[in-house]
């Protein structure tokens, strides 16, 4: 698969908002991406298809008195009307804030029909590179106490289990397990990640992780 990890834009966000919606259905409020990305605390990245695109919608002019919709078809055949934007496909995404020298992880996405394809393991590499160019010196994030597969992924990368947050999902009340990454900058938390980045890059082939700096 080819993979590209980037900083999100704004055209990104009405795919985001689609995979967060399937992802954390019972979230409530949902978040408001458009805001966030004004937020100087917080950093979201995408992993996006190299080759893969999607039509945006564009909204629907009101045709003027007289028009037709066979008249606009015709513009659009010979070329009078712009297609519709082509933008990349969103796979999946993954967000932090950064605080007083912590980077704590708030979401990690991917459309249900993406996952197992590795794309979760390399968002997650592209956020401990970004909290480390970010200045921090750790790393916190929940987990659901039923996620064994999520605890897994971020036990492999370095986590451990610092606590426990009791009836933290508010959907049914399931515990949250605080899970925490420290010293991310010493080399023995380094050299984990290099050698992990390596055999996940040779695993997933083309893809391209990125420099934030």
């Amino acid at each position: 698969m080819a993979l590209n990890i980037r900083l999100m834009r704004k055209e990104d966000i009405p795919q985001v908002t689609e995979i967060d919606r399937e992802a954390f259905p019972t979230l409530w409020p949902p978040i408001n991406y458009h805001r966030e990305l004004e937020n100087r605390l917080a950093h979201y990245i995408v992993a996006c298809g190299e080759e893969e695109r999607v039509e945006s919608p564009e909204p629907k002019a009101i045709p003027p008195k007289g028009s037709s919709s066979l008249v606009s078809r015709l513009r659009r055949l010979f070329g009078n009307e712009p297609p519709p934007p082509v933008r990349q496909y969103i796979f999946g995404f993954a967000g932090l804030w950064m605080m007083a020298g912590e980077a704590h992880i708030t979401n990690l996405a991917i459309w249900e029909k993406h996952r197992r394809q590795g794309i979760g393991e390399a968002l997650l590499i592209a956020l401990i590179d970004l909290a480390t160019e970010l200045d921090a010196s750790l790393i916190t994030l929940e987990v659901r106490a039923s996620n064994t597969a999520a605890r897994r992924l971020y036990s492999k990368y370095g986590f451990t289990q610092v606590g426990v947050r009791r009836g933290y999902y508010t959907d049914n009340r399931e515990d949250g397990i605080l899970m925490s990454l420290e010293d991310i900058t010493s080399a023995p938390v380094q050299a984990n990640l290099q050698r992990l980045k390596q055999a996940h890059s040779q695993k997933m082939g083309n893809s391209r992780l990125p420099a934030f700096s």
